[in-house]
C-alpha cells in the first residue's frame, strides 16, 4: 500500500551465490502521479536529491534510495558490479509497486550508468530516462586511481559539518555531501569505504556502454552541466544514436548539478514531459537512421 505521506524503509535483496542479502535504505515521497525513482552518483546517498524530490511530490510518487556500499545500506556488499545495481532497482521497484511502462529513472554520474543499463535490460518497465552528468562513454582506466586519490584527500574527521561543507565546496552540493557524513570518533566520518567504491567503478576502466546505449527504447533527457564532466561530443553522439534524445545544459553548474541548480534540473525535466505530452497522435517507435534526431535545450 501507498504511504500516506513520506516514509523510509530499509528493504533487503537477496545475494547471488554465495553473496549475503544486501540491505537498502529508501525513502517513499507517498506523492501521486506517475512513479520517479532517482539514483544517485558514487558515494553518494539519497538524501541529496531532496530538493529536486521535493518539486515533483505533487504530482509525481518519488521514490529514492542508498545504493548499495553507500549512505544507510549495506556498506560492504559482496558483489558492487553493474548488475547488482540493476537488481537493485528491480527489487525497489517490486517492493514498492511502481508501474511497469510508467516509470521514469533518473540517475546522476554512477546512478546514471545504472538507469541507463536498467532501461536498456528491461524497457518493458522505463517509460522515460533522465541522465544527468552521465553517459556511456570508456573505457576510462585512470577512473579507479581517480576515485581513490580522490577519497583519500578527505581530511577524515571533519571536525563538523562546517568544515566538511566548506571541504566540499560551499553551497547546496557542499551542505548535501556533509549530510553524508555520520559522527565517530574525532568529528564526522564518511559511510563509504575506500576499497568499495574503488572496486564499484572498476567495470567503467575497462568497458564502455554504448551497446547498452543502442538498446535503450524509451524517449532520454541527458542533462549536462556546463562546468561537469559530461562533455559535449559524447552527448551529441547519444543523441545521433538515440533517435527520442534531448540534450540540456545547465551553463553554470557542475558535475552535482542536481545540487547546485535543482530548479534548472527541475525546469528541464517539465519541459521534456509536457513535450513528449503534445506529440499527437503517438507514434510508434522506430530506430533512428545513422544521423539520429536531436532537440537542443
Amino acid at each position: 500500500m501507498k504511504p500516506l505521506g513520506p516514509s523510509t524503509e530499509t528493504i533487503e535483496v537477496a545475494g547471488e551465490r554465495d553473496d549475503l542479502p544486501v540491505r537498502l535504505f529508501c525513502t517513499d515521497s507517498g506523492g501521486d502521479g506517475p512513479p520517479l525513482l532517482l539514483l544517485h552518483g558514487l558515494a553518494g546517498h539519497c538524501g541529496e536529491w531532496d530538493a529536486l524530490a521535493a518539486r515533483f511530490t505533487a504530482t509525481h510518487r518519488v521514490v529514492a534510495f542508498d545504493a548499495r556500499g553507500s549512505g544507510a545500506s549495506t556498506r560492504r556488499p559482496g558483489d558492487v558490479s553493474r548488475a547488482a545495481h540493476v537488481r537493485d532497482v528491480l527489487a525497489v521497484v517490486d517492493r514498492f509497486g511502481l508501474d511497469a511502462g510508467q516509470l521514469t529513472l533518473v540517475g546522476q554520474s554512477m546512478g546514471g550508468v545504472t538507469a541507463l543499463l536498467t532501461a536498456a535490460a528491461h524497457p518493458e518497465l522505463v517509460r522515460a530516462l533522465v541522465l544527468i552528468e552521465a553517459g556511456p562513454d570508456g573505457p576510462s582506466p585512470s577512473l579507479p586511481g581517480t576515485i581513490g586519490a580522490w577519497l583519500d584527500s578527505w581530511p577524515v574527521p571533519f571536525p563538523d559539518a562546517v568544515a566538511a561543507t566548506a571541504f566540499f565546496g560551499g553551497g547546496a552540493a557542499g551542505r548535501a555531501w556533509a549530510a553524508g557524513l555520520v559522527p565517530g570518533p574525532g568529528g564526522l566520518h564518511p559511510r563509504v569505504d575506500r576499497d568499495v567504491m574503488v572496486a564499484t567503478v572498476q567495470e567503467n576502466a575497462h568497458r564502455d556502454y554504448w551497446d547498452a546505449w543502442d538498446e535503450v527504447r524509451c524517449p532520454v533527457l541527458v542533462v549536462r552541466a556546463g562546468k561537469g564532466m559530461l562533455k559535449q561530443p559524447e552527448a551529441d553522439r547519444m543523441a545521433g544514436r538515440h533517435g527520442v534524445t534531448r540534450i540540456a545544459v545547465i551553463p553554470d553548474a557542475g558535475h552535482d548539478v542536481h545540487l547546485d541548480d535543482p530548479a534548472a534540473v527541475y525546469g528541464e525535466m517539465a519541459a521534456f514531459w509536457l513535450r513528449r505530452r503534445r506529440r499527437s497522435p503517438r507514434r510508434p517507435r522506430r530506430r533512428p537512421g545513422p544521423e539520429g534526431r536531436t532537440a537542443r535545450g
